[in-house]
């Protein structure tokens, strides 16, 4: 198992399996790893707040999430007028429910925080959550301060690193936060601004172009890498090889970031079958990303207690 996590992780991880409906019964029942003698980590990151459980990227989402025990992710855009704020899309055609016309073809660039905190981004998942607004980055880092066991991956669409690093230090959540992107560059500057977070690297593709991607980064000792992401599209889980990239892949690079103390996760792509994160799991994947974090945690917890 991996040797090289720090405390502030493992007391994270300690708090996440604590926090799930049945199995763990004290700290040291929680953090036994797979093979019984080490912490397992097996952090659930919740895409875009919640998944499909609730609206992307309302605060209401990312409380849900901290409640099930999952990190909540925040994609982060600026408004004309400077503030960060927590929003996926570069406009508002999916996710504003009957936009009129005039702000169907505007960006998040084009409006400001006034005009932005008047929009419902809750009504397109359902009358019940209708109301629910976009929140300033402000006010979710407020939402964890003093919290440490609320942890939040950042999602960089269009900040600015060192004003959104400054923030952090503001709110004392800069252990708390874990910067993502596909950018490797990006990462290595994110560290230099905030050497006390986190960070992960996401990346999709071709097996191919992964190989290549890894390549450049063994070139760099994977600087300022803390967890790496891949892209698994699922297949039929009954045949001989359901993965892309194949099994063989995965197990090979999870033996890799193992020995780098580098957090292995996958994004499991076309499935809603918890057989699949097991699967997974048993090939040495540490972490999900999901649009189903309910699964995921039943999945984690069932591999755990399988021991």
């Amino acid at each position: 198992m991996r040797r090289s996590m720090d405390l502030a992780t493992l007391t994270f991880i300690a708090l996440t399996l604590i926090g799930w409906s049945a199995g763990c019964t004290s700290l040291d029942d929680a953090v036994q790893g797979r093979d019984g003698s080490e912490p397992w980590p097996c952090i659930i990151q919740a895409h875009r707040g919640a998944g499909d459980l609730a609206p992307e990227n309302t605060l209401p989402s990312f409380e849900l999430a901290w409640r099930m025990g999952v990190v909540p992710e925040a994609d982060v855009r600026t408004t004309r007028d400077g503030v960060i704020v927590a929003f996926h899309d570069k406009d508002f055609k999916r996710l504003v429910k009957d936009a009129p016309p005039e702000l169907v073809a505007r960006s998040v660039a084009d409006l400001t925080w006034e005009e932005m905190a008047q929009l419902d981004v809750g009504a397109y998942k359902g009358p019940a959550f209708e109301g629910q607004r976009i929140p300033r980055l402000e006010a979710v880092f407020a939402a964890m301060r003093g919290r440490p066991q609320r942890w939040l991956y950042l999602d960089v669409k269009d900040v600015d690193l060192q004003r959104m690093a400054e923030m952090a230090r503001q709110y004392r959540v800069e252990r708390q936060v874990i910067l993502a992107s596909s950018d490797d560059g990006l990462i290595r500057r994110w560290k230099e601004l905030l050497p006390t977070s986190r960070t992960l690297l996401w990346m999709g593709g071709t097996q191919a172009r992964l190989n290549e991607r890894l390549r450049k980064l063994r070139e760099t000792n994977f600087a300022g890498v803390t967890q790496l992401q891949v892209h698994v599209n699922v297949g039929d889980l009954n045949d001989p090889e359901p993965f892309d990239p194949p099994a063989e892949f995965i197990r090979t690079l999870a033996a890799e970031l193992e020995q780098r103390g580098i957090l292995f996760q996958v994004l499991p792509r076309n499935t809603r079958d918890p057989a699949a994160y097991t699967k997974l799991l048993e090939l040495g994947v540490d972490s999900f990303a999901t649009d189903d974090p309910k699964v995921a945690l039943q999945a984690a917890k069932a591999f755990r207690n399988r021991r």
